[in-house]
């Protein structure tokens, strides 16, 4: 059976002209990430191991994330610098003539320094871990996404308990920080591989 054959159930209609055929994918607008001819999206990279390639740049997220990191390192010198001179100047006031007369307010004076002086210690440690940890984003593998996930929601603790008001904008960072690092964006760019 040929297709100009009036027997043939595939062939054209009697007594209606011929339409040609057009070919699929030719003549209609091709949506991008498609292949041509097909109706199916062009399958994502593959890495050399399997599955989906990982990531060659960091992610918008993960980006956002260290620099949030470097904002909260910002925000730990201004507290460190102020918590330091309001120790430095309780310990001026604790010499002070005037308190000399009065040796309660002279205690009082003398626990609240050694109290500020200890958070000044624990603020300029967390600074500096806070750091490392920032530099980490480029070059760290899995487990420092899981120290930075950690250091976030601890930060976040002390931004609410001690600090309410002070650590309100060191709750956020934190929080959104421990967000963008332990979506998917920020464990597959954690967990790419090194080469």
């Amino acid at each position: 059976m040929s297709y100009g054959d009036p027997n043939n159930p595939y062939g054209a209609p009697q007594g209606q002209p011929q339409q040609p055929q057009q070919q699929p994918g030719y003549g209609y607008p091709q949506q991008q990430g498609q292949a041509p001819g097909y109706g199916y999206p062009q399958a994502p990279p593959v890495s050399p191991y399997g599955g989906p390639a990982a990531p060659t740049t960091m992610p918008g997220s993960v980006n956002a994330a260290r620099v949030m990191m470097w904002v909260i390192v910002g925000l730990q010198v201004i507290a460190v610098v102020i918590l330091g001179l309001g120790a430095a100047a309780l310990n001026a006031a604790k010499d002070d003539a005037s308190l000399k007369d009065n040796v309660a307010l002279q205690d009082l004076v003398g626990d609240s320094t050694g109290l500020i002086w200890g958070y000044v210690v624990f603020g300029l440690a967390w600074l500096v871990f806070a750091a490392v940890l920032a530099t980490k984003f480029k070059n760290g593998g899995n487990g420092a996404r899981i120290t930075i996930l950690v250091f976030a929601i601890i930060t976040a603790v002390l931004g609410i308990y001690p600090f309410i008001l002070v650590g309100l904008v060191h709750t956020v960072l934190a929080i959104l920080v421990a967000v963008f690092v332990g979506n998917a964006n920020g464990k597959a760019w954690f967990n790419r591989p090194r080469y």
